[in-house]
């Protein structure tokens, strides 16, 4: 059995009391990779944005909020485990002023100042012993391949899997599982309980974690 962490989720960078930045992610994919990951046998803990989605009962589940927050959670559980699958869609720009007061109405154009987070993935992968391994997700609107290839060498990811914003908040995704050589391993078209049966296939054959695919 290996331990496993898995991100998951959005992020939330609040701009003031009330408002916050940002995105769809629904943490529908981290829980099909879990539930998977379960099944294999692992023992698994699952760094979560907020989300409505319900991850399975025998996973460990750390709720963050932020993207410093979850960053901090998943370095912290990364430490005694094998590998990390980064499914979450975190911000990656925070205000560069979080305002103490609700922010009123001016009448006109409000300029805000961003400035980016931090990269998980990288962060985390940038740490990893011999004997861990990092997959990470490349969300892209164009040139899906090219730019998750350029992602995974500059985080130093064992596999990057790309996809499209169609899969945000949606049952069904349509990626490709790219290994560290940028080889196209699969192409995947269908569910996301059925891509993460296919990622974790790839996980077992190029990370070298050892299990049973499930039934």
């Amino acid at each position: 059995m290996a331990k496993i962490v898995i991100t998951s989720g959005p992020t939330r960078q609040y701009l003031d009391p009330v408002r916050y930045l940002t995105n769809a992610s629904s943490g529908q994919m981290g829980a099909a990779l879990a539930a998977v990951g379960l099944r294999l046998g692992h023992d698994v803990t699952i760094i979560s944005g907020p989300v409505q989605v319900e991850y399975p009962s025998k996973a460990t589940v750390v709720s963050v909020m932020t993207t410093q927050e979850m960053l901090e959670a998943t370095a912290e559980h990364f430490k005694l485990s094998t590998g990390l699958i980064g499914v979450a869609a975190p911000c990656d720009y925070m205000p560069k002023v979080i305002q103490r007061q609700k922010i009123a109405k001016v009448g006109g154009t409000l300029r805000l100042e961003l400035i980016e987070t931090p990269d998980i993935v990288a962060t985390i992968a940038a740490t990893k012993r011999e004997d861990q391994w990092v997959v990470g997700f490349a969300l892209e609107t164009e040139d899906h391949r090219h730019r998750a290839i350029a992602k995974m060498q500059r985080k130093r990811c064992n596999l990057m899997i790309s996809n499209s914003a169609s899969a945000i908040n949606s049952s069904q995704t349509d990626l490709e599982i790219l290994n560290a050589d940028s080889f196209l391993i699969e192409h995947v078209v269908g569910t996301k309980q059925h891509a993460a049966i296919r990622i974790w296939d790839a996980i077992t054959n190029y990370c070298g974690v050892g299990c049973r695919r499930p039934s």
